[in-house]
């Protein structure tokens, strides 16, 4: 049997193990229909009830992207390629247990591939890009998975860290390649035809550059998602819960520790990648001063935020990053403060909300609201029994 191979005993275990997680990844890893007491109006199959959340998301973003202006379409650009980072990031620290602070230079790895291979008089089609610069960043994924995969809590973090640190830096010294400090100017794909009449139909709308690259934006964002939550509910999924939840049982029921944490590297890496990607064409401009320490520590707070281990978890954490100092920004000069001034307001109250957050909810956001929600089931089960 191969060391990959999850044997039935691992099923078991995956299943043992998932009955008693952490507070913070149990609730967030819970079902909405275990959360609500078991009902639940979506199809009991796997990969249809996923079909149908990625049909009714495709519909909400499309009447979002054409009921806003564009401003909010480009905002809506920069929280795709965070809550992409932040869904592989939350898989692999939410379900398997592997804390990383190096998401930042994964993602560098696919924005600079992406700017390099867009910036020729032909370029390869965009999907083709995107498949490259996700193929390139999962190799150095596992190769930091492979040097990691015996690393555990701060020094697995630490390792981490210097891949977030050192890896950027790469630009200053191969600057005729990569721009150096001024980085690399992307070449963004021009709309096609097919495009500009499709959004003239639906809404009448002008079909701008900023509105084509959102579209390509969310489009990532949720194949990944869809890809993510199938993988999340899947065996796969059940053996990295196990190999988090009790490694030495893990262990004896032939799970390969060490493989199964490369795996899971990689499945976040390849969506790092895809994330840089993304983030090349929304900012168009890759430099290294994108990929600093402070992204790959937004995306952990994100997930934190939103409930380590759930990928909507990760979506709302990414949009309060996004969202929410601007929104603070926007009410500090509304009280007459200068531009500068309403900016630092906005982030010491958004450094408020963040401690906040991690005292009262500590399972984050979707997972204290599952939390609640299965605990008020436990309550009517309880209620009944003594009735």
């Amino acid at each position: 049997m191969s060391d990959l191979q999850t044997p039935a005993s691992a099923s078991a275990a995956g299943a043992a193990t998932s009955e008693a997680p952490t507070t913070a990844t149990a609730a967030s890893n819970a079902s909405s229909a275990q959360a609500t007491g078991g009902r639940s109006f979506l199809p009991r199959n796997t990969l249809l009830r996923h079909l149908l959340v990625l049909v009714l998301c495709a519909v909400g973003a499309v009447l979002l992207l054409e009921s806003t202006d564009l401003g909010f379409n480009a905002q809506v650009g920069y929280v795709a390629f965070y809550a992409i980072a932040a869904g592989g990031l939350t898989l692999l620290t939410g379900l398997n247990g592997q804390i990383s602070l190096g998401h930042g230079a994964l993602m560098a790895v696919g924005g600079y591939t992406t700017a390099l291979l867009l910036d020729v008089e032909e370029p390869l089609p965009l999907v083709v890009v995107f498949l490259i610069a996700v193929a390139l960043t999962s190799v150095v994924g596992a190769i930091v998975g492979v040097a990691a995969a015996r690393l555990h809590g701060p020094y697995l973090a630490g390792a981490t860290l210097a891949l977030a640190v050192g890896l950027p830096g790469l630009a200053l010294h191969f600057d005729d390649l990569l721009g150096g400090e001024q980085g690399l100017t992307v070449s963004t794909p021009d709309r096609p035809d097919w495009f500009t009449e499709i959004i003239r139909t639906l809404s009448g709308n002008p079909a701008s550059g900023v509105k084509w690259i959102a579209y390509i934006s969310v489009a990532c964002l949720l194949v990944t998602y869809f890809l993510l939550a199938n993988l999340m509910r899947s065996r796969v999924g059940r053996t990295w819960r196990a190999v988090r939840d009790q490694e030495v049982a893990a262990e004896l029921s032939g799970i390969n520790l060490g493989a199964w944490r490369v795996v899971a590297f990689v499945v976040s890496a390849a969506a790092a990648g895809l994330a840089g990607a993304v983030l090349a064409l929304v900012v168009r401009l890759t430099a290294p001063t994108a990929f600093t320490i402070v992204l790959s520590l937004s995306l952990l707070t994100a997930i934190v935020i939103g409930g380590l281990g759930s990928l909507l978890g990760a979506l709302i954490g990414s949009a309060l990053l996004v969202f929410l100092p601007r929104l603070l920004r926007d009410a500090g000069e509304s009280l007459d403060m200068d531009a500068a001034q309403a900016a630092e307001i906005s982030y010491v109250v958004y450094g408020v909300i963040l401690v906040l957050v991690m005292l009262f909810a500590p399972a984050g956001l979707v997972g204290s609201v599952r939390l609640a929600l299965m605990k008020q089931r436990a309550r009517r089960a309880a209620g009944r029994a003594r009735g």
